[in-house]
């Protein structure tokens, strides 16, 4: 199945478009769509590895450090206050 998509463009634009009658204008169009839509998924697969890696040195920073008790040292800022 295939879809009817369309676009405005300005007149210079299509005159200048007119000028060029060998180039198949809606493959130039399906071509970019094609890039643009693999330029995100690429994009977005680099964010999710990134968020992965960011989630999991949140999670390594919250064990528990031995020793180290979060609860007594927010009283020791809070009395210096």
């Amino acid at each position: 199945m295939t879809d009817v998509v369309s676009a405005r463009i300005d007149e210079d634009t299509r005159r200048r478009m007119r000028r060029l009658p060998h180039i198949n204008w809606s493959e130039v169009i399906r071509e970019a769509i094609v890039e643009k839509i693999e330029e995100e998924e690429r994009r977005r697969d680099v964010d999710l590895r990134g968020l992965r890696e960011a989630a999991r040195i949140t999670d390594s920073l919250r064990a528990p450090v031995p020793g180290w008790d979060s609860t007594e040292e927010i009283r020791r800022w809070r009395e210096r206050r």
